[in-house]
């Protein structure tokens, strides 16, 4: 935490009767306040940023340098080991292999690491070598201790030698390098290295002593990923060597499957720096983007316009609190909201689509890396809420993908659908952006909604006509049957604003669908065969199963977020409900041989995965408010950290970070589509939402502290509000509420 910029005894150095004056009255006023408020006015909200959480465990979150939402994630890559390494860095790693352009945050399978870039000194090496040898190849040791991460910069010292320097702009990766003196010295760029895919088709070229270009296509979890380069170099590159793999060529230009080009000094310059701007469409545009976007050589300049755009948009969310910890949680938790999705399109609009065709966008930014099922819960919510008009381009894009692939994304990643996960989650976040009136064309959505849920696959043709969907034909059968309702849910709602009455009929039938899984016999959702006869060996504890996706029957019980009320009578009404959920809560855990990230552990729910986030706050819907509270609060002080393993599950593209930022605030949308927010328990004194056009949406808590976890009563804008949620035209419209806490639960608070 910064010191006060005005310390206490200066106040009282004072040379007039009159500003002697004016300083006792402060004293009397609380100048101790007054410091303290100085200090945080002059206090950058970066400041409160910890990238590294995260970064060990099972968090996998990016670490590098990246502005908000861009299309570059520049940053380290260690040798890939698994899944723990998805992002290219794990925090309890000691090697880098080099510096690549792109990466994923918090994702449960790796890919990108593209242009790998690695500076090193000694003899030349085209291979990383191995982990465990040093100096085999080009890869370095490094120590945290000589290492630095902070919104839009990061910097190492390599046991090499080497003093590594990154930061970016939207598509423009700044490398600088800083050279120990004397030393002989070489910069690879290895465009055979990535992280868990296959380089496909590689090319480096270059154009003169300071510029060169590229491309990297690869084949991993993007079957075929393309990518663009151009290298700007603020020395002059003499002695420049192209190898296919670690064959050393003759030409300034080279194509293959594993291309590589390496930059020979001598003696090492005491400083070089690298412009990597990087493309979709071409390595002409990627050198276009650097003229665009970083014309300079001003490394300074670039880090401190990262800072300015990171500080803005943390700046859409402000808390107050005595707790600088629950702040830097805080903070990081929107921080790693806002890596993806990633902006796929270059600074004069075009991006390559899902159909590998060029497009020009004047109207929409364009953005990938949609991690649908896991956002549409609470990051994409987020957006509507405080990035309105990204939000409005994250669903053009959307709609763009569907124009190009013929149904809305289901996992996209760099212009390529993974089809990972279940469901098509694209449809919940499509429609919850409509309803919660982010501007974009509705009839065209409505469309692209009402067409993707009518193609034949992954299940849907099933759920379209009302049926089961047999787990002897698809995979996690009963989790798509489920997630897909929640989907037609949403579009109903649409429907039912868009005065399209057939439509919300069908679709609200469809929303009902999850009643087919449902076993009145022992009350768990469960899979049938073609037959209609239940899937055999069914046991509610296992993990790894044919019928969900992450999760047991335990956790699946409760995915009904567009119809609860639905769930409360088929589990037998409010009493029965509540009761359920305690067991749920208390249950042992028994899943020997189960899922690796079932993590986040209270009786069977599972914070460190996805499908059980809003579980928590269902003791609302069941009159029992105060055992929300209890939960969310426990979740948020024991599963989010301010150490490297502080985030408890994947990060999974934002969403474990929006879940915090969320229930920290007060509130959670459980079914987001439906505009409504069920309250949990505020973290903070104070949080104020700063909405478009200058209004202001504030929450306020009345003692509030670690004890005080209960609500007492509330008040919206002064008048007395006894309702357990929120809505979101009520935030939109700006204004406070003002919440009372307690130690002791108010029981009929929501009742």
């Amino acid at each position: 935490m910064n010191k006060p910029s005005i310390r206490i005894h200066e106040f009282f150095y004072c040379r007039t009767r009159t500003k002697l004056s004016i300083c006792i009255v402060l004293a009397l006023f609380g100048i101790t306040d007054i410091a303290n408020a100085q200090s945080k006015n002059s206090q950058k909200l970066t400041d409160f940023v910890d990238p590294f959480i995260g970064s060990g465990s099972h968090g996998h979150v990016f670490i590098g340098a990246s502005v908000p939402f861009g299309g570059v994630q520049i940053g380290p890559d260690n040798f890939y080991k698994g899944w723990d390494w998805c992002s290219g860095y794990n925090y309890q790693d000691s090697v880098i292999r080099g510096f690549a352009q792109t990466h994923l945050s918090g994702t449960g399978i790796g890919d990108l690491s593209d242009i790998a870039i690695m500076p090193y000194t000694g003899s030349a090496k085209t291979d990383k070598g191995q982990e465990k040898v040093p100096g085999s190849g080009y890869a370095s040791l490094f120590s945290h201790k000589n290492e630095q991460a902070k919104p839009g910069f990061y910097s190492v010292k390599l046991g090499n030698g080497v003093n590594v320097e990154l930061t970016a702009s939207e598509r423009v990766g700044y490398h600088r390098y800083h050279f120990p003196a004397g030393k002989e010295a070489h910069v690879i760029i290895d465009l055979k290295e990535g992280i868990n895919d296959q380089s496909t088709d590689t090319h480096i070229e270059q154009v003169d002593d300071f510029t060169f270009k590229g491309y990297r296509k690869s084949s991993g979890w993007a079957k075929d990923q393309w990518i663009y380069f151009a290298i700007k170099s603020s020395v002059a590159i003499k002695n420049f060597a192209l190898y296919n793999n670690n064959t050393l060529l003759k030409d300034k230009a080279a194509t293959d499957k594993a291309i590589k080009g390496l930059f020979n000094f001598d003696q090492a310059p005491a400083l070089l720096e690298l412009k990597v701007g990087i493309s979709p469409v071409s390595s002409e545009n990627a050198l276009d983007n650097i003229t665009a976007e970083i014309p300079k050589w001003n490394f300074e300049q670039i880090v401190k316009q990262a800072d300015d755009k990171w500080n803005k948009e943390l700046s859409r969310l402000t808390v107050e609190s005595k707790n600088i910890t629950e702040k830097k949680i805080f903070y990081t938790a929107m921080y790693h909201t806002m890596i993806n999705p990633s902006l796929f399109n270059d600074h004069n609009g075009d991006y390559r689509g899902a159909d590998k065709k060029v497009y020009k966008s004047g109207s929409f930014a364009n953005y990938s890396v949609f991690s649908t099922w896991d956002t549409y819960r609470a990051a994409h919510p987020l957006y509507v809420l405080t990035q309105p008009k990204r939000a409005a381009d994250m669903i053009n894009s959307m709609l763009a993908i569907y124009d190009q692939q013929g149904h809305l994304p289901i996992w996209h990643l760099m212009g390529n659908e993974t089809g990972t996960m279940v469901g098509m989650a694209s449809r919940q976040i499509v429609a919850e952006a409509y309803l919660k009136g982010i501007k974009f064309d509705g009839e065209k959505a409505f469309e692209a909604l009402k067409n993707s849920s009518e193609v034949n696959l992954l299940g849907l043709e099933y759920a379209k006509n009302f049926q089961v969907i047999p787990s002897d034909k698809e995979g996690a059968s009963t989790a798509k049957g489920m997630e897909y309702a929640i989907g037609d849910g949403s579009i109903a709602l649409m429907a039912q604003k868009m005065g399209k009455g057939n439509e919300y009929n069908n679709f609200k039938k469809r929303a009902e669908n999850y009643k087919l899984y449902f076993d009145p016999a022992d009350k768990f959702f469960k899979g049938k065969l073609s037959d209609g006869s239940w899937t055999p060996g069914f046991d509610p504890f296992k993990s790894k199963n044919v019928l969900y996706s992450e999760g047991n029957a335990w956790q699946y019980n409760w995915l009904v977020p567009q119809d609860v009320n639905g769930l409360i009578g088929l589990l037998g009404g409010k009493e029965a409900f509540n009761q359920r959920l305690d067991q749920f809560f208390t249950v042992p855990f028994q899943d020997e041989g189960g899922l690796e990230d079932m993590t986040g552990l209270i009786g069977q729910y599972a914070h460190g995965n996805e499908p059980g986030h809003h579980i928590p706050y269902l003791y609302n819907y069941g009159g029992q408010q105060w055992k929300t509270a209890e939960k969310v609060r426990h979740i948020l002080k024991e599963m989010y950290h301010d150490r490297p393993d502080g985030i408890i599950g994947n990060e999974d593209c934002g969403q474990m970070s929006a879940w915090y930022v969320f229930s920290s605030l007060g509130f959670y949308p459980v079914f987001p589509a439906s505009g409504t927010y069920a309250i949990g328990s505020p973290l903070f004194d104070k949080a104020t939402i700063n909405l478009e056009g200058g209004k202001k949406f504030i929450v306020e808590s009345v003692s509030n502290s670690d004890k005080n976890i209960y609500i007492q009563s509330i008040l919206l804008n002064g008048k007395k509000y006894e309702e357990s949620y929120l809505q979101h035209a009520d935030i939109m419209k700006g204004g406070t509420l003002k919440i009372t806490m307690g130690s002791k639960p108010n029981y009929n608070y929501g009742k």
